[in-house]
Formats: C-alpha cells, sequence, structure tokens
C-alpha cells in the first residue's frame, strides 16, 4: 500500500520533528543504526534509492527518497532531492543551536589543525566536530547533524575544490570563528590559478566579515593578512612580536617542539608531530584552546598526548626501517615542504617514495617535474627514489629514479628488492594509497 500523503512535499519544519526523535542519520545502507534516518543520495556509479529497503530492513526508521515507485509505506519520506533535502535538514538544526562554531579550511593541515583543536578545545568542553575529512557538501550536513543539545562547540573542517565552495558551505554551517590556515597549490585543476584559490579560500573571511564573527589567522602568513579588513574582529597568533599569541624557537628531530609566551610565562610546547610545517597547525589549535579559557596545562597536555591516526605526520618504526608516513594527501606546496624537511632530518641513509598528486589540471606535469628537480638539487641516489603514479612514471628515466605506474607494481618490486635500516618518506595523493607500501617496508 502507498500512502498518498508521502506524495505531499513534506516541508523541512515537519521533517525537523522527526529528526528529533531518530538523531541518527546515515547515507550508508551498511551503517544503519536503529531508529536511524537513511537518506538516498546520488553518485555518480550508484542511486541510494535503490538500497532504501535495505536501510529500513537493517535498522532505520526512516528513508529519505525521491523515487515515488519505491514508496510502500509511512517510513519512507518522499523529497524532490535527498541531497538538498540533507542539506536544508543541518541548516534547520544549526538554527536550533546556539554554540560557538568554529570552521577551518585552508590548502595544508586542516585535518590536523582540526584534530588538534578539537582535543584541545574537549578538556574543558563537550565539543562535536568533522570526523575524518568529511569535510564537503555532504560531511558537514553530516557532522551538523551528530550536533546534539549537549554539545558546547561545534568544530568544522572545510574542503574545498571550486570557486564558490566555501561560501556554499559558510551558509549551511553559520560558523561563528574561523580559520584559514595556509593558502598554497591544490585542486588547480578545479581553481585554475592561486589568485582563485586565495579567493576561495578568503570567502571564509568574507563570510564571518559580515557577520561580525571572529577571525583567527596567523601573523607570519603576508597572504592571509592581505585578506583582511580593519574592520575584522580578529586574533593572531605565530612569531611576530605584534601577535596576540605568540610562539618561539620551532625545531623538529623528528619531532616538533616550540615555546609559548603565554601570560603566565614561557612553556615548552611537546607535541608527536613529525615536521616544523606542523608549527602553524599547532599554534592555531593552541589559540583557539586558549581564546576559550582552556586551562594552559590542560592544552600542553592535549597537544602532547595527540597522536596522528590520519596517515598525516605520523611516525612508523617497522622492525626493518623508520617509516615517516605522511600520505593522507599531497599537493606541491605540501610535497614540498615535507621533502624539505625529511632532508634535515639526522641519519646519512634516507629513501624517497612518493606517489603522484592530484587535481593539478594543465599544471600536473610541470609540477610533478618541480618535485624532481628539487630532489635531484639535494643530489639523492637514484636507487634512493621510489615513483608511483603515470605522471611520476613518465617522468622519472628522464632524472633516473625508479617509476611505477601503479602502488601494487612498486610494492611488487620493493618485495623483491627489500629496503633495511633506512629512513623513508612516503608522500602521495590519497587516491594513490600509499600507505599500503609500509607492509613490504
Amino acid at each position: 500500500m502507498i500512502y498518498e500523503a508521502f506524495f505531499i512535499p513534506m516541508n523541512i519544519e515537519k521533517i525537523y520533528q522527526i529528526y528529533l526523535s531518530h538523531r541518527k542519520v546515515t547515507i550508508d545502507s551498511r551503517s544503519c543504526a536503529d531508529g536511524s534516518i537513511f537518506f538516498a543520495l546520488k553518485g555518480d556509479h550508484v542511486n541510494g534509492n535503490q538500497f532504501a529497503k535495505d536501510a529500513l530492513d537493517k535498522g532505520c526508521a526512516f528513508a529519505v527518497v525521491n523515487d515515488p515507485a519505491i514508496v510502500k509505506d509511512s517510513r519512507y519520506i518522499l523529497v524532490k532531492d535527498p541531497l538538498r533535502t540533507l542539506q536544508e535538514l543541518a541548516g534547520e538544526h544549526r538554527r536550533h543551536l546556539h554554540i560557538p562554531v568554529i570552521a577551518i579550511t585552508g590548502t595544508n593541515g586542516k585535518t590536523t589543525t582540526k584534530e588538534l583543536a578539537i582535543r584541545v578545545l574537549s578538556k574543558k568542553y563537550k565539543v562535536s566536530g568533522t570526523t575524518g575529512n568529511l569535510n564537503n557538501h555532504i560531511g558537514l550536513p553530516l557532522t551538523i547533524l551528530g550536533s546534539h543539545h549537549d554539545t558546547d562547540l561545534l568544530v568544522l573542517e572545510m574542503g574545498a575544490n571550486h570557486p564558490g565552495e566555501i561560501t556554499g558551505l559558510c551558509e549551511l554551517a553559520d560558523p561563528t570563528h574561523g580559520l584559514i590556515t595556509n593558502i598554497g597549490k591544490a585542486h588547480l585543476e578545479g581553481f585554475g590559478t592561486i589568485e582563485q584559490i586565495i579567493d576561495a579560500k578568503a570567502a571564509l573571511y568574507r563570510y564571518l566579515r559580515k557577520k561580525k564573527g571572529t577571525i583567527f589567522y596567523n601573523q607570519d602568513n603576508e597572504i592571509l593578512k592581505k585578506e583582511l579588513s580593519p574592520a575584522d574582529v580578529r586574533i593572531s597568533y605565530g612569531m611576530d612580536d605584534q601577535a596576540d599569541y605568540r610562539f618561539r624557537n620551532p625545531v623538529a628531530d623528528p619531532f616538533l617542539s616550540f615555546d609559548w609566551q603565554s601570560l603566565s610565562g614561557d612553556l615548552k610546547v611537546t607535541t608527536r608531530l613529525y615536521g616544523l610545517y606542523n608549527f602553524e597547525n599547532v599554534m592555531a589549535a593552541i589559540t583557539i584552546g586558549a581564546f576559550f579559557d582552556v586551562n594552559e596545562t590542560d592544552i600542553l597536555r592535549a597537544v602532547k598526548d595527540y597522536v596522528p591516526e590520519n596517515m598525516g605526520s605520523q611516525v612508523i618504526t617497522t622492525g626493518k626501517n623508520t617509516v615517516i608516513m605522511d600520505a593522507y594527501n599531497a599537493n606541491p606546496t605540501s610535497m614540498r615542504l615535507a621533502i624539505q624537511e625529511f632532508i634535515k632530518q639526522q641519519g646519512g641513509k634516507k629513501v624517497l617514495i612518493l606517489g603522484d598528486m592530484l587535481e593539478l589540471g594543465d599544471k600536473t606535469e610541470e609540477e610533478h617535474e618541480r618535485i624532481l628537480q628539487m630532489i635531484r638539487e639535494h643530489k639523492f641516489s637514484p636507487g634512493r627514489v621510489f615513483l608511483s603514479g603515470k605522471t611520476f612514471a613518465s617522468l622519472s628515466s628522464h632524472f633516473g629514479y625508479k617509476g611505477f605506474e601503479k602502488t601494487k607494481e612498486l610494492i611488487s618490486y620493493l618485495r623483491s628488492y627489500p629496503i633495511e635500516d633506512h629512513l623513508i618518506l612516503i608522500k602521495g595523493s590519497r587516491l594513490m594509497k600509499m600507505e599500503e607500501v609500509v607492509g613490504v617496508l
């Protein structure tokens, strides 16, 4: 039997009342908590409507769909566009959350900064935040809907690979505070130029300016400072003497440590994060925590105890080698920084294992060649550089390095010709699955 009432468009207020009694939301029919709401989203290769019945059978209380043919009873909520409904539902819920919402975006370090900020703020508050890298037009509403009445603070990571996306995410999340970690070369295929990347990321500043929100920014970053307005409500951090929160003497061998010139005096900050390039991420998290009155001792403890679990800035001892795992993602800026940091590390026996950087458009070959030129300038011997991916592989022979079009081919080679007693850097874009190489190291 088909319930005619469910062919009448249900407004978002009514759906929100359903949500208030069923707070779990999912887009994956394989993960259906009892009483949850399933949204049948359409992807490039799948149509969520096909899995609505399965989701209900597994415990979902409702399925939000847009195909009248599958509606069988009152558990199906028929809408024009399930994705749009998911976003509107999140927007409605956001209007009922009278709490600080901190948005974090940037080219590099946004996930690490977000994770650190959540750890620091959690020392004093009930914090909800983005899980993993669910930072887009689907992940953001899921995160917002995962925040309940007892949430004190919401920390949202915002990613973008096309102009206008940050603006749209801000309109959905309505942040009260925000931070851009940095701006570099990433997603050039979607943006086109570095100037377009700057303009797209700076949309967060423009939104907060309009809403009279608070901007956290790195006083040492000239690109970011140029995007600020004298009228902005802003809090600065950095090594500059003019910064509101000041930090000094960063070192990393291999783990990052530095001094914090706090209100109570100089404090030593120690971390389990690899590399100087994490300095700005930790500074940002400390600044956010201090701004929200988290105790300094608790801030230091949260930072010291944080161990990355997302394949970024991890140091792994395999028994045969020491591996620096930085394969969460890669772009020309982060790749260059990672290699430069690796070169500084103590020890003579070093190996580079690099995967292609994706989404660079017509700059792809040029940016990969620049990386290889830098490696050659630092005199890495051919036997200590291994490359994976079509672009790196096509350039490898010119530079005398080992290149493989697929990561599994590289793994097969390393299984036949094992590496032992080396310090190894692994870096590449997420889709290259460079973390799989660790198994043979």
